[in-house]
């Protein structure tokens, strides 16, 4: 007998009424039964309809519950404390509703399947744990079977977004050629050579991601640079960026290579791979790698272009105050000159600023294409003479 005097709070009478009300099909079940062990069975019976599992004890049953079955079977609802919650009774009666219901319970087989399903149409989307388990729990109760028990649920709740992330790791790298994997996989300072060794070198092999100081200094410069953030208003910056760029398209990823990733998975690669030292990213599997990064510079590539167009508008504003300060200070000369000071009428003066708006523009015309990339191919021409940087 379990004993257990933490029970939940009341339950509202409509939701007494629609999921603790007996059906007429359901009375054949219970017939025959008597005392503790007919109430104890229409307990287990409305719960399992309801939830799609039986409790875990008498704390998963309110009181009002109890009494509100009690009445309906005419049992006393103190009965309730003497049914056995183990037992060979108990364990006849679950069977019993299980096969009146159509539900099995969750063996090896399903587990390993349920696995899979998370990992192919759940986590490969949503990373959130409570998510992940919410639909599992959903799927069960469609395949119609019974969840097994917390700790083993919580496992394969954890086990689905590594699934998930080994299964778009080989995804994604298949859909690379070998000459952009190359060029990836040189971002930290890996080459077919230096793998081929390391997996041939056995018990010999030396510490995963060892390569010449000099080369892996400039595959870490590489990625630091694509990882930089932009600087402030100024030609360098803009040179900087466009360099950042050009390094990023020389990649070369497929522009659909991450067409079916939701956003916030690929979001969470890129922001993974952003803090991950080179040597860190060695470590990982080879495929695994390949994701991070390609995943760090497609995002960095949108990035770097919405910085240099920022870039671009702020350094035009910055040039047209700089001018509109320039002209506002001549004019200001001329006319605190004293023969102009007696020529200009105050109607004059108000006239002055549409007339000198309407027929100059000190920072002429620029013209902006958001929808085209930028030609990085061409020499940059140098800065005129008198420019703000």
């Amino acid at each position: 007998m379990l004993v257990d005097h933490e029970t939940p709070p009341p339950m509202h009478i409509d939701d007494l009424v629609e999921h603790w009300t007996i059906l007429d099909e359901e009375r054949d079940l219970i017939a025959g039964k008597r005392d503790a062990t007919r109430l104890g069975f229409a307990i287990l019976l409305k719960f399992y309809t309801q939830h799609g599992r039986f409790p875990r004890g008498r704390s998963e049953l309110p009181d009002d519950v109890v009494e509100h079955v009690a009445k309906q079977v005419r049992v006393p609802a103190s009965e309730f404390g003497f049914y056995e919650w183990s037992g060979s009774t108990i364990e006849y009666h679950r069977h019993q509703i299980r096969t009146h219901l159509g539900f099995r319970t969750c063996t090896t087989e399903d587990a390993t399947k349920l696995a899979v399903w998370l990992a192919e149409e759940v986590a490969h989307a949503e990373r959130r744990p409570e998510r992940v388990r919410e639909e599992l729990l959903k799927h069960l109760r469609e395949e119609r079977i019974e969840p097994p028990a917390p700790g083993r649920i919580s496992r394969i709740v954890a086990s689905a977004p590594h699934n998930a992330e080994v299964a778009w790791s080989a995804r994604i790298a298949s859909r690379l050629s070998p000459e952009t994997t190359q060029r990836i996989d040189a971002l930290v300072g890996i080459d077919d050579a230096s793998c081929a060794a390391a997996e041939g070198a056995g018990d010999r092999q030396e510490p995963a991601g060892e390569v010449p100081a000099e080369d892996d200094d400039t595959d870490s410069d590489l990625l630091a640079l694509i990882k930089s953030a932009p600087g402030n208003v100024s030609l360098e910056s803009m040179m900087t960026e466009i360099r950042k760029l050009a390094a990023a398209r020389s990649i070369e990823l497929p522009p659909e290579l991450f067409a079916d990733v939701a956003p916030k998975v690929l979001a969470a690669w890129r922001a993974r791979a952003a803090v991950e030292a080179p040597s860190h990213m060695r470590t990982h599997p080879r495929e695994l790698t390949v994701l991070l990064l390609a995943a760090l510079v497609q995002e960095r590539e949108r990035e770097i272009t919405d910085a240099l167009v920022e870039l671009l508008i702020a350094t035009v504003h910055r040039i047209k105050a700089r001018a509109d300060s320039k002209v506002t200070k001549e004019l200001q000369d001329v006319l605190a000159d004293p023969e102009w000071a007696q020529l200009l009428k105050p109607a004059d003066q108000r006239g002055l600023t549409p007339l000198f708006w309407q027929h100059v523009q000190p920072y002429g015309e620029v013209r902006l294409d958001v929808a085209k990339r930028l030609s990085l191919g061409g020499a940059v021409p140098a800065p005129e003479a008198g420019s703000p940087d």
